[in-house]
């Protein structure tokens, strides 16, 4: 008899793996997740953020600054 081990679907990233997804630094996913920009939940002290959250901002349309 064989049992397989499947891991679970990962539903989190880390600030490491956030930025690199979003081509930014660590420093720049850390302060985005400060002013709320990235949405996170915080263990402890470890961050992490749903993957929903960053599949839900690149689908978003880019939005043009006003100036």
């Amino acid at each position: 008899m064989s049992t397989t081990h499947e891991r679970p679907t990962r539903r989190t990233y880390t600030i490491d793996e956030v930025a690199r997804i979003l081509g930014i630094s660590r420093t720049t996913a850390y302060e985005s997740v400060r002013r709320g920009e990235i949405p996170a939940r915080r263990f402890g002290r470890r961050v992490v953020v749903p993957t929903r959250v960053i599949d839900e901002l690149l689908d978003q349309p880019a939005q043009s600054r006003q100036e």
